[in-house]
């Protein structure tokens, strides 16, 4: 059983590297749903808006997120080597990366944004909701939104230095500071509270944009001005030259990642698109069991992040059998801990989607939704642990696989068919679609038990 479970000192580790992602990533989440909860107050349609461009949003997100992942596989590597100038050079490659995708990004859904949105607009004989209303509050939210893409991304290329060097309390804090003003903000634009006009969606936009400023900020000025425990941020633009064979290095097991995200992202935009063709309803029951179940998968999320630093610290510094027992031991935990809370989250499932002023309709399948994310969660939990797994050794172009070619190949085809071709209901659409996870379970399995992820990528650096 010590194979599979840790002591009392393992599991404090892990809780002070996870729990600090765990509690940014369940604020953030649980303000998500009051935010959700109260632009559905407003009314479904703008709900449905807003959820259509967060789809948009969500693959330049995971976007930033990929690109950040190649150098954060070595910046976690060159700190368990105690090569600081290491660090600086996957920093500045991640400048360079992040900042292309956003602008390029903002580019694409300021002139094409309408026509995307478009796609997601499938009325029904029994909705209720106007697909010209819905556009029209997407848009208006969109337009704003796009202001606050250039301090995510700057914040994000800060954070995950950060917490590669050890420091995940800091991007914690900001994120805590972020998301309380972003509620405060939406209370007061969204409603017209203390005078200020009722905004609506882009009221809630506009908390949004200002809320990524202000965390953006708290992180660029505490990295600065505490250059003894991040080294690495000590003259850090005084050049930003990279050394050409470790840019090279770093774009080879970079570039899977970024395609990789990029490409999952879109597909799961794709998917999203197909459940959209059973009506706005079905936008609007999948909006709400999202944001509720974003609340539970934190746990599974965390752990993921805390795969890739504990891992990743140990294969740099070359205790590779440590490596292996400690993402045996994570795993483990992530699953254990996630079939706990998914049977906790399919007892509550009825009671979240009446926090929302909208039609029986959406709550019933908002409630199904929910259930089937609950049931699959242990499910999520060990494909992404061995996901991280696999990263965290550079087999970059086996998790591009594992994830995006296996959606691409075998999910999205599905979908297509199951969408255009037959009339099965959108819950056991969703359900089926869920199932597939189980074929990539069986293959993260097989991977991560070879243990063909287990090298020191920065041994000769």
């Amino acid at each position: 059983m010590n194979k599979f479970f840790g002591d009392k000192k393992f599991y404090r580790k892990v809780m002070t590297v996870a729990v600090p992602i765990m509690v940014q990533n369940g604020i953030s989440n649980f303000v998500s749903l009051l935010d959700n909860i109260m632009i559905g107050q407003v009314g479904t349609e703008q709900m449905s808006g807003v959820s259509i461009v967060n789809q948009l949003l969500f693959v330049l997100y995971l976007g930033i997120f990929g690109a950040l992942a190649g150098p954060g596989i070595y910046g976690a590597q060159f700190y368990g080597k105690s090569d600081h100038e290491g660090v600086r050079h996957t920093f500045r490659f991640k400048l360079y990366i992040g900042l292309a995708i956003i602008l390029a990004g903002i580019a694409v859904l300021y002139w094409n944004g309408n026509s995307l949105m478009r796609l997601y607009l499938h009325d029904t004989i029994d909705s209720t909701q106007d697909p010209a209303r819905v556009l029209q509050f997407g848009h208006e939210y969109l337009l704003i939104m796009l202001i606050g893409l250039v301090p995510f991304a700057i914040e994000e290329i800060y954070a995950s230095s950060l917490r590669e060097c050890g420091e995940t309390r800091l991007p914690m804090i900001a994120g805590l500071i972020a998301v309380f003003v972003n509620l405060g903000l939406n209370y007061v634009l969204i409603f017209g509270h203390f005078g200020a006009p009722k905004l609506g969606v882009t009221g809630a936009a506009i908390a949004t944009v200002i809320s990524r400023f202000v965390q953006a900020a708290i992180v660029v000025i505490w990295t600065h001005t505490h250059t003894v425990r991040m080294a690495f941020a000590k003259g850090i633009y005084r050049s930003l030259r990279i050394p050409l064979p470790l840019a090279g290095k770093i774009a080879a097991k970079g570039f899977p990642l970024t395609a990789n995200e990029l490409l999952w992202s879109l597909g799961m935009a794709f998917l999203n698109q197909c459940y959209s063709r059973r009506g706005l309803d079905a936008v609007a029951g999948l909006n709400i069991a999202s944001t509720i179940t974003n609340l539970f998968n934190v746990v599974f999320i965390a752990m993921g992040s805390a795969v890739a630093i504990m891992v990743g610290q140990l294969l740099g510094a070359g205790k590779l059998e440590e490596a292996k027992e400690t993402d045996t031991r994570l795993i483990t935990f992530s699953v254990l801990s996630s079939a706990v809370l998914g049977a906790l989250l399919f007892l509550l499932a009825p009671l979240f989607p009446e926090l929302y002023d909208t039609t029986a309709e959406v709550k019933g399948l908002a409630t199904g939704f929910i259930r089937i994310g609950a049931a699959c969660m242990p499910i999520f939990a060990f494909m992404h642990a061995t996901y991280f797994t696999l990263r965290t050794g550079g087999k970059t172009l086996i998790t591009f696989c594992f994830d995006s070619v296996f959606l691409w190949l075998v999910s999205v085809p599905v979908a297509f068919f199951i969408a255009g071709y037959t009339v099965t209901p959108v819950l056991s659409f969703y359900l089926y679609m869920q199932m597939l996870d189980l074929i990539k379970c069986a293959i993260g399995f097989v991977l991560v038990k070879k243990g063909v992820w287990i090298q020191n990528l920065v041994q000769d650096e």
